[in-house]
């Protein structure tokens, strides 16, 4: 499973690996591969484009237009600079975020402008999704900080969604993130000892519900502080 790091924790690891004291391999193998040497190196050019500010994590949303991503997006394919370059120029979250961008662009997909409202948390609009794209947007959440709102947006999923699939996932890892619906017997079709697994499995998902419905409102909360 994937780590939370603080910012003092990422720059500990960017100045190790610049100074020589152990490569990006090394540490995520000191570490139990909890996260992705991807993810160190990523961390290593935003701290080389932007300094160690470009490890912290802001404090809200950023506010993107249509036009706005369309505009970096063209900047982009036109060779105006790398996807890293871009990104700290334009001060984006991160390189990634752009590419998902040029990815939709590519695909000839509408961007959509992105305004962090308490709506990204209240809705309830859900499309379907393939195990595949739950897999790359719970591991796109869990490396970014487990950034929901972000991600949510990102693959234009729920907020509910995105924040269902992480915590199945820190539970059961990728065999929590099937969509088993349709493909099993009715409680009348099985044996006791398999009736009492699912009671066991829709209480714990009762529990769940109601955690994620206290994160939900501490969120809405905290926006309208803002």
């Amino acid at each position: 499973m994937y780590r939370k790091y603080t910012s003092e924790e990422k720059l500990n690891i960017v100045e190790g690996y610049l100074n020589g004291l152990f490569s990006l391999e090394e540490k995520a193998h000191e570490l139990g591969y909890k996260t992705a040497p991807g993810c160190f190196k990523r961390w290593v050019r935003q701290y080389q484009e932007q300094g160690a500010v470009g490890l912290l994590r802001p404090a809200g949303n950023t506010s993107y237009t249509a036009e706005f991503k369309t505009m970096v997006v063209e900047e982009y394919l036109s060779g105006k600079g790398s996807a890293v370059d871009l990104a700290a120029k334009h001060k984006i979250s991160t390189a990634d975020v752009l590419l998902h961008w040029v990815s939709l662009y590519n695909a000839n997909r509408k961007l959509k402008e992105y305004n962090p409202k308490r709506e990204v948390y209240m809705a309830e609009a859900r499309r379907k999704t393939t195990l595949e794209e739950r897999k790359e947007i719970v591991e796109y959440c869990i490396s970014h900080d487990r950034n929901y709102k972000e991600t949510a947006s990102l693959y234009d999923v729920s907020y509910s969604q995105v924040y269902s699939w992480v915590k199945k996932y820190d539970a059961d890892g990728e065999t929590g993130l099937s969509d088993r619906r349709g493909h099993h017997k009715t409680d009348d079709e099985v044996d006791e000892l398999e009736r009492l697994r699912r009671e066991n499995i829709r209480l714990k998902r009762q529990l769940e519900e109601k955690d994620m419905a206290v994160e939900l409102l501490k969120k809405v909360k905290e926006f309208e502080r803002m």
